[in-house]
């Protein structure tokens, strides 16, 4: 059975959602539309096994076909290879907005993949697959809680709109994408231009009153398509067993988290618990020994939330709205072009900045064209970070998400190519982590690019926020902790400068999140991050007025469109000519806008010259050493730059008029002169100003 429903937005587009006529073995599948935008979406589940497992293996896939776009993909292979940083962060957007809506143990393992076939260029998929990702569950046999719908947001000239354009957000302050259910907001993440508190709120409802929308759009297409739930079957609880882990394990636990301690002190103690707990059932409870490892951490839980929300006491001894101990350290690394080491806490960045030329720059092709990145962060996280063995291999989903976060919050500050006309690149290498190594990241950028002398607008800083909720009772944590996330209800970063929000991500792991939740936690947010910045201003207030010195020297200038190819020369001989002689790097934009990189200012201003000169680009005042070409009774013609000669007027030859001009110059004679007037193409020298005045005695 084909069923398909549609729905028409404001500006005429039609979003529709189609199940039942592609990929009918997979559990679930959708095609899901946006004008021509078309994402199929699948979702398959094990059944049987899961009561082995105690995590829920979900994988999230999101792949763009380059053919979507009408493309043939480069490189040797000419077909698509591992996943793109965008088809990574589009998986991590449904992935968390999916994951809190399974029900509390279902443990089956399940995979969505959501696959890009037709791209229109203007209406991006990523949220589409969130939406068909819901679809494909809510139509399928698989346990789910929705449905929820994610929709991105805009604001253009004021006004919001949904499922913005890619040319509409070339003109919107916002990009944003929300997901939720009828009643609760699951994930926001976008960047936005140093926006308000009650803005982003703003926001946030306008797109859950689309979410309601879109959510009722999926239950016709569920009820229509009606296929029928399999049943949850979830294991009984050994009340017995309950007790004796309790009797072992449950003060000690408590004991340990009413103590001060740190991070490491509290996973030992934790471990011995654990340890010792086991091993004291282990002759009793042979088989159990999984049961009971997930009953000591169900104590974790109960103990830790009951402790925050009864005595406003956390893990490390903090009040809910403290923040942990500061410390900052500029020009660590010598040899970098900036450099900074942010220390919050157990939370540590070492965070480096990197100047480069347009060379430099990142190319990035994708279904959506070709785009040049001139501000790059990247983020590390090795396992010794968190005191760790792990494997070295390639950076991984979370480092993606983490960097991306941070980039997108500070690249708002970064000053424009016009006005600092380099590539950059900033490297955070999380050195210690125990809560928000993404927010550290933030602080230690700016910070590293204040250092490197980089002239961004201001400074911004960030936080994560956590929650603690059980019923009508609830707790708002500041500069949470890792155990704070880990058995927490919230995650909400927020980074933004003493302005506004530049950045935020909020994921959300139970449902009846109100507005008022959220504001104050905003408001909440907004107190920290400015006694953030505030410890930030401590170590520096503005960016360092001088570069590097081993940072390259970047110098612009502007050239007419209509002389690019006399400065390039036939075949680029000239350009090449100017590069090889004075060790620069050029780059010259068909806007006229010439780049202009070199090691020293001597060496810049000799390529300069040479630019000026072959464009007949000259500003009044400036000398030149210029051939005599032709000498006429009322002056001599002389070329300052290949194929530009200028008049030097009879009386601007000497401080004592020659009678002939051929008196005092010869058609091949050297002659210095300087600039005095540019009218249209006519340019008037004079030689006797550079000249010594005479004596007036002789």
């Amino acid at each position: 059975m084909i069923v398909k429903k549609s729905m028409t937005l404001s500006d005429g587009r039609v979003l529709s959602i189609e199940a039942g006529k592609l990929a009918r073995q997979a559990n679930g599948a959708v095609m899901v539309s946006l004008a021509d935008t078309m994402v199929l979406v699948t979702v398959c589940a094990a059944e049987g096994g899961g009561d082995k497992n105690d995590f829920f293996p979900l994988q999230v896939e999101f792949r763009e076909k380059t053919s979507a776009a009408g493309k043939i993909p480069g490189g040797f292979f000419k077909r698509e290879g591992k996943p793109s940083e965008k088809e990574i962060l589009s998986a991590r957007l449904i992935d968390r907005a999916l994951r809190p809506l399974f029900p509390d143990g279902y443990r089956e393992e399940t995979q969505v993949v959501a696959t890009v076939f037709s791209s229109d260029q203007e209406n991006d998929a990523d949220v589409l697959g969130g939406i068909g990702a819901s679809a494909s569950l809510v139509t399928s046999d698989i346990p789910f809680n929705g449905p929820i719908t994610e929709v991105r947001v805009g604001r253009i000239a004021g006004n919001w709109v949904a499922f913005p354009t890619l040319s509409q957000l070339k003109n919107s302050d916002f990009d944003m994408t929300v997901a939720g259910s009828d009643d609760s907001i699951v994930m926001v993440e976008g960047e936005m231009n140093e926006v308000s508190e009650a803005e982003l709120l703003d926001a946030i409802k306008f797109a859950h009153g689309v979410i309601r929308q879109v959510n009722q759009l999926q239950r016709e297409l569920a009820a229509e398509y009606n296929k029928p739930k399999r049943d949850l079957v979830l294991a009984s609880v050994n009340e017995t067993l309950l007790a004796e882990v309790k009797s072992l394990a449950f003060q000690r636990l408590f004991d340990l988290y009413h103590k001060d301690t740190s991070k490491q002190e509290r996973n030992n103690g934790k471990k011995a618990v654990y340890a010792e707990t086991e091993a004291a059932l282990a002759e009793k409870y042979p088989d159990d020994q999984k049961t009971i490892h997930n009953m000591v951490h169900d104590f974790e839980y109960e103990i830790m939330r009951e402790m925050i929300l009864s005595e406003g006491k956390r893990l490390d001894g903090r009040d809910l709205v403290t923040i942990r101990p500061i410390s900052i350290e500029l020009g660590l690394l010598p040899r970098t072009h900036g450099s900074s080491l942010f220390t919050r806490g157990e939370t540590q960045s070492l965070t480096s900045v990197t100047l480069g030329s347009k060379k430099d720059a990142q190319t990035i092709d994708d279904i959506m064209g070709a785009v040049s990145k001139r501000f790059m962060l990247h983020y590390n996280f090795p396992p010794f970070s968190v005191g760790e063995v792990g494997r070295m291999s390639g950076v991984g989903r979370r480092e993606i998400g983490h960097g991306n976060l941070a980039e997108r919050a500070v690249k708002k500050v970064v000053p424009d190519e016009t006005v600092f006309p380099y590539t950059l690149r900033v490297i955070s290498d999380i050195l210690e982590s125990n809560g928000s190594s993404s927010m550290a990241t933030v602080c230690a950028a700016t910070l590293a690019l204040m250092d490197a002398g980089v002239p961004i607008r201001k400074p911004v800083a960030g936080i994560a926020m956590g929650l603690i909720k059980e019923g009508d009772r609830f707790s708002i944590l500041s500069d949470i902790l890792g155990d704070e996330d880990h058995l927490g209800d919230m995650d909400f970063k927020v980074a933004g400068s003493s302005e506004g929000i530049t950045a935020i991500q909020m994921d959300i792991k139970i449902t009846g999140i109100t507005y008022e939740i959220m504001e104050k936690a905003l408001a909440q947010a907004k107190a920290g991050r400015a006694h953030i910045l505030g410890r930030m201003f401590d170590y520096i207030t503005k960016p360092k007025s001088e570069l590097s010195a081993f940072a390259p020297r970047m110098y612009t200038m502007t050239i007419p469109t209509d002389t690019i190819g006399m400065v390039i020369g036939p075949g680029g001989k000239n350009i090449r000519a100017i590069i090889e002689d004075c060790k620069v790097e050029i780059n010259i934009e068909d806007s006229g806008l010439v780049t202009v990189a070199a090691s020293s200012k001597e060496a810049a201003d000799a390529a300069i010259a040479r630019i000026k000169s072959s464009a007949g680009v000259f500003e009044i005042g400036e000398v030149f050493d210029g051939i005599v070409k032709r000498i006429v009774n009322f002056g001599a013609f002389v070329e300052i730059a290949p194929g530009k000669e200028g008049l030097l007027h009879i009386s601007a030859v000497d401080h004592k008029r020659p009678e002939k001009v051929e008196d005092v110059l010869s058609v091949g004679d050297t002659v210095q002169v300087k600039l005095m007037r540019v009218d249209g193409q006519r340019l008037e020298l004079n030689r006797k100003v550079l000249l010594p005045k005479p004596d007036p005695q002789n």
